[in-house]
């Protein structure tokens, strides 16, 4: 049951995007299908920035102090410097990925938010100061396609920084407004009119720009038009991630909804499941069954998604994600019970 404390609603947004995060993550098993670049295109156009205000939105209260500090270190910095090696030899040596570049100062595949999202709390109390921030970011944002490296995952970082700064600055009575009949039937046809878009990314803009890590250098649109391509994407991203939180339920959804408190778990596991499905030769049998193989993929994603935020799942692998938290719980005394 979901803490009284809790918004049901943001647990369940969290679900549904980390579903499609495990989704988007396992159609690069099944390129060769009919239909997948499509569905990549259309997730990604906007459930990135969607996650990333989401992010935001709940690194309000975050502050320099001491107490804060130290559940950055636990809940992202650890997780990253055990993840990271983790899953960079696990592609190595179980699914022989030919994988390079440094560990931890170039993050590999999914273990880049983990880092970018440490950098963006480091700043959320700076970023709170003035709302003259938020118009910032976005020049931030554009001015982010200039840098071509993957250290740190900089371009990301400043990329996807004006989702992540409008999170901090909206108030629950303005995301209320999601709920809205008006808003809610306009929608359906918003994602709609978004995945006609995605049928023709190539066409107005690169799926390199909806990753926000490529460099403008390594992206084949001409200069003069580039940064109205970025700001295209990042608006595009903006209304598809509110249409399609608008058309998240408000109520606790019961054992769904307590599954959007399993988020961490979710994103620091599935990456060793999909590679491992990659290794046993998934791909192969997609190749030859397209349709059957792409439907099934995105089946077992969200069956991967489930099982991962189970209970019992959960209580296993929980603790590899917040060690040293998990450590000071046990050793921590539990208080003596009390008469009647």
């Amino acid at each position: 049951m979901v803490p009284p404390s809790r918004d049901p609603w943001l647990d369940n947004v969290k679900m549904v995007l980390v579903t499609l995060v495990v989704i988007g993550h396992s159609i690069g098993l099944v390129e060769a299908t009919q239909g997948s670049h499509w569905l990549y295109d259309f997730i990604y156009l906007w459930h990135i920035p969607a996650f990333v205000f989401v992010s935001g939105y709940l690194s309000k209260s975050f502050e320099w102090d001491l107490r804060r500090m130290k559940g950055l270190v636990y809940t992202l910095a650890i997780p990253y410097l055990l993840f990271e090696p983790a899953l960079f030899y696990f592609r190595r040596a179980v699914v022989d990925e030919n994988v390079t570049g440094p560990l931890w100062l170039e993050p590999h595949w999914t273990m880049w938010y983990l880092i970018v999202l440490l950098m963006w709390r480091l700043v959320t109390p700076i970023l709170k100061l003035h709302w003259l921030f938020l118009p910032l970011s976005v020049i931030v944002s554009l001015a982010g396609g200039l840098w071509n490296t993957d250290a740190l995952m900089i371009p990301r970082f400043l990329g996807l920084l004006p989702f992540f700064v409008l999170g901090l600055y909206l108030k629950p009575r303005h995301l209320a407004h999601l709920d809205d009949v008006w808003v809610r039937l306009a929608a359906v046809p918003m994602l709609v009119g978004i995945g006609i878009m995605a049928l023709y990314t190539d066409t107005w803009a690169e799926t390199a720009l909806l990753w926000y890590d490529a460099g403008y250098s390594e992206i084949p649109i001409d200069d003069e038009i580039v940064f109205q391509t970025r700001l295209t994407v990042m608006m595009v991203g903006l209304v598809g991630a509110f249409a399609a939180m608008s058309l998240v339920p408000r109520r606790s959804l019961g054992r769904f909804t307590t599954m959007g408190t399993a988020t961490m778990v979710i994103y620091l596991f599935h990456g060793f499941v999909i590679k491992t499905v990659k290794a046993l030769g998934w791909p192969e049998f997609t190749t030859a069954h397209e349709v059957l193989g792409l439907v099934l993929t995105i089946l077992g994603s969200i069956a991967l998604t489930l099982l991962l935020a189970s209970p019992p799942v959960r209580r296993v692998l929980a603790p590899f994600t917040n060690p040293l938290g998990w450590l000071e719980g046990r050793r921590r005394p539990r208080p003596a019970p009390t008469s009647a």
